[in-house]
């Protein structure tokens, strides 16, 4: 998560001595993309106004246009894991923020996805969680879903972890992660199997911990 909050939340330069509700209203006047009003996400999110106003001007800094496209998303987020190749991963994390699955993450996708990672309980967390594994939306997970995922982790992780990743630890990985959360062996993962098996399970609850250190 780290990765993402330092993206968005760059402070701009500094300026003429203004309110911060006039200046964020001209501000949003110029962009394509007008965001829903400072008020409205603050009682949608856990950011409070000035948390939304900085991150406001951060994604700014980076999407003038008020929306971010996958591929500015990928290019920004590589430079985070240079060691590693992390276009997939970008990919499936951008489809996850892009709750409307028309092609862009408006400003209200970016902060409304990172509150629930941020400030959200473990039920938000997970269900977030699922969402990203559930590649295709349609409601289960199945086992190359989580092999896709898994491996896009490791591709961005690169090859400089210690120990060093063996090449078949994300199959690994997904057949002890499959095993157990697919409790009925029909060869899906629904959201309460995945919720259930999550919250019960201290070593994926770990792992669950680990895997937000990439966001």
């Amino acid at each position: 998560m780290g990765a993402l909050m330092v993206i968005f939340s760059v402070q701009p330069k500094q300026r003429r001595k203004t309110t911060d509700s006039v200046e964020d209203e001209l501000e949003l006047s110029t962009v394509r993309h007008r965001p829903e009003g400072l008020e409205q996400l603050e009682a949608q999110t856990r950011f409070s106004r000035k948390e939304l106003q900085i991150l406001y001007r951060g994604f700014k800094n980076e999407c003038p246009s008020g929306v971010v496209n996958e591929e500015t998303f990928k290019v920004i987020y590589a430079q985070f894991f240079p060691q590693g190749d992390a276009s997939t991963y970008a990919h499936f994390l951008f489809n996850a923020f892009d709750t409307d699955h028309n092609g862009s993450v408006s400003f209200e996708d970016f902060v409304m996805g990172l509150s629930i990672l941020l400030r959200g309980s473990i039920q938000e967390k997970l269900n977030w969680a699922f969402n990203l594994y559930d590649i295709n939306k349609d409601g289960y997970i199945t086992k190359e879903e989580m092999l896709d995922i898994m491996k896009a982790i490791y591709d961005m992780m690169g090859k400089c972890t210690y120990p060093a990743l063996r090449e078949e630890a994300p199959q690994q990985h997904v057949e002890v992660f499959f095993q157990k959360m697919d409790k009925n062996k029909d060869g899906v993962v629904t959201i309460d199997e995945f919720i259930d098996c999550c919250q019960n399970d201290e070593n994926i609850m770990r792992s669950m911990h680990l895997f937000e250190n990439v966001l």
